[in-house]
């Protein structure tokens, strides 16, 4: 018998040696059988931190060890190509995640220490398998090989930890016999083909698990806050981080709190390039570094949409203002009493949402607001803050510029979110500029500054005309003059002028004042212009507090991955059977009922002034589904609230914010009844027909299906009927907080949404209806397909909802989406003109606004026109402020996801949690 051997228990064969954990003198099994080892090949359990606890230093000495894991992967995600790869990474960071325990961190820091050693020493190989593929949790095994061509192999329930070997029943099977041997390698070869590889990104966690130390705010400088308290939110945790253009715009937002002392910014990215967490993070940056309260303005459709990614991405709890009840929501959905429209000012938590229609309407909330000092002002679908222009006639700023402009002088951060800083005049793009430059003259200078008037540096901005003279370009310069970090020329002008700061909004001295080197300097930087454009393209006031990163050019540098979208209906297959061109085939009833609606709404506008919101969320509340039509319009005669979850924000704000809207007339319910005794006499719906048939005929529903609707009640409807369909499937429903649940066979169940998400990841559900409420913060890249039921008059909507599929981490180069509307009704007019400009496969919605205005909805023509306006202006747009920012995607390349440095979540919530 082998050496080794000879002083263990064994059976009364050569070859067979048997052990239990009962004799804890046998704790030392494997130990003894890895010394002198050349090699060690080992089918393991889950991989965690303890699987080498007991065995570090013989595992550290022998030259090949190949270790086998179960995982939770699901075959699905372990198919051949690289975005498998980042399904992989992504799963297993997020199971590793999941099992660390905060204490036993902190007590077996030495064990990650030494775990990530041996993973990086090169000896050691570790692969993965699918739960499908060998679901084996206590099937382990291994063999043992040594210099002198013996070997064993063993066979059981072996834990290599102490735990496990005090506290479980453990029970080992050695085979030290050719036969046996061989048995087991062939089985561990199989199970090695079929495994991948333990992602790179796994092993530098358990590195960062091994050196992380908790700090508090006082010890982080400013520009490591973001990344420390992020490292460890729900959002790295399941795997997922920050893209670098996101994390690109917060590093510049503190290099502008350094620069400047306050930062005012307008991120004008893409429809689908990521606004929203780019902002959030911003806002929660600051809220940590003590500037003061956070307010967020935004259409009321958008608040839970913020409230819910705030919460579930990045774990920051909020304050929703509802002005319906004139309460605040915390972020689980409950009401906080307040004593009436006073309290806006009294936000339970240091960041708190408010609707912008609040704003418009001139309620009685915006003069208190006005009274309060912000550390920051976030104001979302910003564009709508602008000037109405008639032909002839002075500009007059809305309500919410008003507001804007007022409530700069009062916040020290301004940042204005949107991908249509110019719908249809150049000019409205300075309206929001001139936001950013209240009490903050260092954007577009002082008054007799030049770049405050468009007319005269538009060409100068588009390269049209080239500024060659050394005054006109001093005068540019000058006011307000440009930070000396942007260029070596500017740092010299600094020192010229005797000037110590990093940033100044102005100078009065000549440029006669300037050394001649320098003036030199200068008159060869407007010859030669900059990176391949002319100086002031890139160097002016605007482009340097105007982001804008376009989808392509993210693609392009490899950020994001291409996928393309397979748009149905498609004109080209002839079994569409329940379609009319573009458009939902409808019955005569529906027809009849919707002209009963087009009749409502007629007889509201003549009676109140202003009412297109009204009239418009109305006609696209019946467009959405029968089942949404008839609750509308039962409870508008009834005056009851409508069960919407989004009606708070919508229907309910509206109301509250205009009283003349809050009764409707006998006339009017006349044409409400009209549209129910229609609506009622077809229980159907075609929409509902629908999507059966791509579920079923098209077998959309085998590879993973999303529905989604602005409204919870469609929402609800058509899962019900699709669970009575499929009465074998389970059928999600996915909304705000405290609305989502499960369908079997037609009974309901309430199911947390972190339950949904997580089944859905794990493909035990293949079939959601969500709303575009609780849209924001839900990645299903496991579905490849998508039905629209209803298309809102919003194509930043359309992108998000695309957005939930079409991620990273989704493994297929193309994903299918349906458009279901109605025929001869507005929204097929809308679709229309939309779906023009939706051909391209890859990029949907890049030559459309984020948002579509109410009044072109009435006019198509006008709709056509608006797009090619907006298009043109996009386009120059773009060009102007890529040259500074197209490189601008990347922060300094260190990934927030290895921070060692951990913010304490403590001392971070009590701050977050602190009221205005």
């Amino acid at each position: 018998m082998d050496e080794k051997l000879a002083n263990i228990p064994h059976s009364s064969t050569d070859f067979i040696t048997r052990f239990s954990s009962r004799h804890r003198t046998q704790v030392a099994f494997l130990k003894d059988r890895l010394q002198g080892a050349t090699s060690y090949d080992r089918i393991a359990g889950y991989f965690r931190s303890s699987i080498f606890e007991l065995i570090h230093e013989e595992v550290s000495a022998i030259g090949k060890v190949r270790i086998i894991c179960n995982s939770d992967l699901d075959p699905r995600d372990v198919a051949v190509g690289k975005a498998a790869e980042d399904v992989v990474q992504r799963r297993m960071l997020e199971k590793w995640n999941s099992e660390d325990d905060p204490v036993a961190s902190l007590k077996n820091r030495s064990r990650f220490e030494r775990l990530y050693e041996l993973l990086k020493a090169g000896n050691v190989e570790i692969k993965v398998v699918s739960r499908d593929d060998a679901p084996f949790l206590h099937g382990k095994a291994g063999v043992v090989r040594y210099p002198d061509g013996t070997s064993t192999s063993f066979m059981g329930s072996i834990n290599e930890t102490a735990q496990g070997w005090m506290h479980s029943y453990e029970l080992v099977w050695e085979d030290r016999s050719l036969d046996g041997t061989l048995w087991v390698q062939a089985e561990f070869d199989e199970l090695w083909k079929i495994g991948r590889r333990l992602p790179e990104a796994v092993v530098e966690e358990i590195g960062r698990t091994a050196r992380k130390v908790q700090v508090k705010l006082g010890s982080l400088p400013d520009d490591k806050i973001g990344q420390s308290a992020l490292v460890e939110s729900p959002l790295y945790r399941r795997g997922e981080e920050l893209m670098p253009w996101q994390r690109a715009f917060v590093t510049l937002f503190n290099e502008h709190r350094l620069r400047y002392g306050k930062a005012r910014l307008l991120l004008a990215d893409e429809v689908g390039v990521g606004k929203t967490l780019s902002m959030a993070t911003a806002a929660l940056v600051s809220a940590l570094q003590g500037d003061g309260p956070v307010l967020i303005l935004c259409p009321a459709t958008l608040g839970i949409q913020w409230q819910t990614e705030l919460l579930d991405k990045l774990n920051v709890p909020t304050a929703l203002w509802l002005s319906s009840k004139k309460m605040w929501r915390d972020p689980h959905g409950h009401l906080i009493r307040t004593r009436g429209a006073e309290d806006i000012t009294r936000c339970p938590y240091r960041i708190g949402i408010v609707s912008t229609g609040l704003i418009v309407q001139d309620t009685k909330e915006v003069e208190h607001l006005l009274r309060k000092q912000y550390g920051m002002v976030i104001l979302d679908e910003a564009h709508k803050a602008r000037k109405q222009r008639a032909l002839g006639k002075d500009p007059i700023a809305g309500n919410l510029l008003k507001f804007m402009m007022s409530v700069a002088d009062r916040s020290r951060h301004i940042i204005l979110g949107t991908a249509t800083p110019i719908q249809t005049e150049v000019d409205e793009l300075w309206d929001l500029l001139e936001v950013l430059n209240r009490s903050a003259t260092h954007v577009l200078g002082r008054d007799m500054s030049t770049w405050r008037k468009p007319d005269q540096v538009r060409d100068i901005l588009t390269g049209n005309v080239a500024v060659q003279d050394e005054a006109e370009a001093w005068n540019l310069l000058r006011n307000p003059l440009p930070p000396r970090t942007d260029a070596t020329l500017f740092d010299n002008i600094y020192q010229d002028l005797g000037y110590d700061e990093t940033a100044r909004d102005f100078t009065d001295r000549p440029y006669t004042d300037l050394d001649q080197f320098t003036r030199d300097e200068l008159l060869d930087s407007l010859r030669a212009g900059t990176r391949g454009n002319k100086f002031f393209q890139y160097h002016n006031p605007i482009s340097r507090h105007v982001v804008l990163r376009r989808r392509k050019s993210l693609e392009d540098a490899g950020l994001m991955k291409k996928i393309g979208v397979e748009m149905w209906p498609n004109p080209l297959d002839p079994n569409l059977r329940l379609f009319e061109g573009q458009a939902v085939k409808t019955s005569g009833d529906f027809d009849l009922a919707y002209e009963a609606v087009e009749r409502f709404t007629t007889a509201l506008g003549q009676r109140v002034k202003g009412a297109g919101f009204m009239k418009n969320l109305l006609r696209q509340r019946i467009c959405s589904s029968v089942a949404s039509g008839l609750s509308t319009c039962r409870k508008l005669i009834e005056k009851r609230q409508l069960d919407d979850e989004v009606v708070e924000d919508e229907l309910d704000e509206l109301l509250a914010e205009d009283p003349d809207l809050a009764g409707v007339f006998s006339v009017e319910i006349r044409h409400l009844n009209e549209v129910i005794f229609h609506l009622e006499k077809n229980p159907s719906d075609p929409k509902l027909d629908t999507c059966i048939y791509f579920l079923e005929e098209k077998v959309w529903l085998e590879d993973g299906c999303i529905i989604f609707s602005q409204y919870y009640d469609t929402a609800h409807w058509v899962a019900e009927k699709l669970s009575h369909h499929f009465p074998d499937e389970t059928v999600a429903v996915y909304g705000g907080a405290g609305r989502s649940g499960i369908f079997l066979n037609g009974q309901w169940q309430s199911v947390d949404r972190e339950d949904i998400k997580k089944a859905v990841r794990e493909y035990e559900i293949r079939l959601v209806v969500a709303t575009d409420a609780a849209a924001e913060g839900l990645n299903l890249q496991t579905l490849a397909t998508l039905i629209n039921i209803d298309l809102p008059w919003n194509p930043s909507r359309l992108e998000q909802r695309i957005g939930r599929i079409k991620r990273y981490g989704q493994k297929r180069e193309t994903v299918k989406m349906a458009n279901l509307v109605y025929q001869n009704t507005v929204d097929e007019k809308v679709y229309g003109k939309l779906s023009a400009r939706m051909k391209d496969r890859y990029d949907l919605l890049g030559s459309l606004p984020d948002v579509i205005d109410d009044e072109w909805i009435d006019d198509i023509e006008a709709f056509e026109e608006g797009l090619k306006e907006f298009t043109n202006h996009r386009k120059n747009t773009a060009d102007v402020f890529e040259l500074r920012y197209g490189s601008f995607l990347q922060d300094d390349g260190s990934s927030w996801q290895l921070c060692e440095e951990v913010l304490d979540k403590d001392e971070a919530m009590k701050v977050l949690s602190s009221g205005w």
